[in-house]
């Protein structure tokens, strides 16, 4: 399943880089002109699902541009063929596939490639996580005031849910640094190998954070939810840190805004 996810994941980011400036058609998904779709998020999703059914054709599927099937429980695929389509549409490099597969609804692989910059970031439960088959980990950093993190923000930003907007200031002042790059996943797979020392955020979908929690996991980080427990694909909140942080960030999304 995990060269299945590779080979997929290689497939789709090629098309993706192919196709960067023959965009024709671009939806909105949410009404506000934040959540974006276009044809190019289509055919990569397309591609990847052809794949895992020529090889299982029962086990299911979520993905983030409505494919669905199959009738085994026991194995889910969770796929976002194109996560960073804003930066995709608008040409900036950080976009990439992300591929998570669960078993009997824990997560046991995921496959996250970036194509701008050929990193090709793999974990399975129990061996570990690598970018470009070299194994990786995350940061040693252990005072939130010198540790870069990053952070994104839902589409609904306006509505300030869950509180984004303050936590972002909070850490903004208690951090050296917080950056933005569009992509969870990405987001994830640099604090698992140690680019970044923490990422936080509300309100994505399983297909965001699928494949990244798998690496950050298995590089030696933590991903739990706001209040430190265990966080699923299915959860609202996630934080994800190099493990050494992970308390600092817990009490700094629960303290009082200043």
């Amino acid at each position: 399943m995990i060269d299945l996810a590779i080979g997929a994941a290689r497939e789709a980011g090629m098309f993706l880089l192919e196709h960067i400036d023959k965009v024709q058609h671009i939806q909105q998904k949410d009404g506000e002109g934040r959540n974006l779709v276009s044809e190019i998020d289509r055919g990569s999703e397309e591609m990847i699902i052809r794949r895992v059914r020529e090889r299982f054709p029962d086990h299911s599927i979520m993905a983030e541009e409505g494919g669905t099937g199959g009738n085994n429980p026991e194995y889910r695929w969770i796929i976002d063929p194109l996560d960073g389509t804003t930066n995709y549409l608008h040409g900036i490099p950080i976009y990439c596939v992300t591929i998570g597969i669960e078993k009997n609804g824990s997560l046991i692989g995921g496959v996250v490639y970036d194509p701008n910059q050929d990193e090709l970031f793999v974990a399975e439960q129990g061996r570990g996580a690598t970018l470009n088959g070299t194994p990786i980990r995350v940061s040693d950093t252990d005072v939130l005031s010198d540790s870069v993190l990053v952070t994104g923000f839902p589409y609904d930003v306006a509505t300030n849910p869950d509180r984004a907007i303050e936590r972002f200031i909070r850490f903004l002042k208690k951090s050296r640094g917080v950056r933005r790059l569009g992509s969870a996943a990405l987001d994830l797979c640099w604090v698992g190998m140690g680019r970044f020392d923490g990422f936080w955020e509300v309100n994505l979908h399983p297909w965001d954070i699928a494949g990244g929690i798998v690496i950050v996991t298995e590089a030696g980080g933590s991903v739990t939810d706001f209040r430190g427990t265990g966080a699923g694909v299915d959860g609202k909140q996630i934080l994800a840190s190099n493990g050494v942080l992970h308390h600092q960030m817990v009490a700094t999304l629960n303290s009082e805004d200043d």
